[in-house]
C-alpha cells in the first residue's frame, strides 16, 4: 500500500499510468467491451466500476490540455434507445478533478474500437452500464 493512491489502482495499473506519455490514451472499458482482442496492454480491474476508477486515475493523471476533447465516449448506435446516465457521472468527475466543463467527444462505435486498438492500454472493468466505455488522453505535468 502507498499513501494517497486509491486501493482501486492496482500495481499493474499504476505501472501503466507511469509508462504513458503525453498524448497516449487509455481505455476504461465496460464489461461488454472486447478487451482481450483489442488491447496492446490489458489491465484487469474486474469488480470495479468505471466511475470509481476514473476518480482514482484523475487524481494521478492529467488530461491533455492541448486538445479540444481529451476524453471520448462510445456513441450510442443509431436507433438504439439506450439511455446513458453514466455519462453525467463522468462529466461530474472530470469537472471536479480536471476543471473541464465539456471534455467529451462522441465516437461512432466501430471507430471507437479502432481507436481502442491503438490505445496504450485498455482497462477491463466490471462496469455493467451500456455505452460506458471511455478513452482518456494523457496530458502533461508542468514543473513550474
Amino acid at each position: 500500500m502507498l499513501k494517497g493512491i486509491s486501493s482501486v489502482i492496482s500495481p499493474e495499473l499504476l505501472k501503466i499510468l507511469m509508462e504513458m506519455g503525453h498524448g497516449d490514451e487509455i481505455v476504461l472499458a465496460d464489461a461488454n467491451f472486447p478487451t482481450a482482442s483489442h488491447a496492446r496492454n490489458l489491465v484487469r480491474a474486474d469488480g470495479h466500476r468505471i466511475p470509481e476508477l476514473l476518480q482514482a486515475i484523475l487524481q494521478l493523471m492529467p488530461l491533455d490540455p492541448y486538445v479540444d476533447k481529451p476524453a471520448a465516449l462510445m456513441q450510442v448506435m443509431p436507433g438504439d434507445r439506450t439511455e446513458t446516465p453514466i455519462w453525467r457521472e463522468y462529466g461530474r468527475i472530470v469537472q471536479e478533478c480536471a476543471s473541464l466543463p465539456d471534455p467529451f467527444e462522441e465516437v461512432e462505435r466501430f471507430a471507437f474500437y479502432e481507436r481502442a486498438k491503438r490505445a496504450y492500454a485498455i482497462v477491463a472493468t466490471g462496469e455493467g452500464a451500456l455505452y460506458a466505455n471511455l478513452i482518456l488522453k494523457k496530458g502533461v505535468i508542468s514543473q513550474a
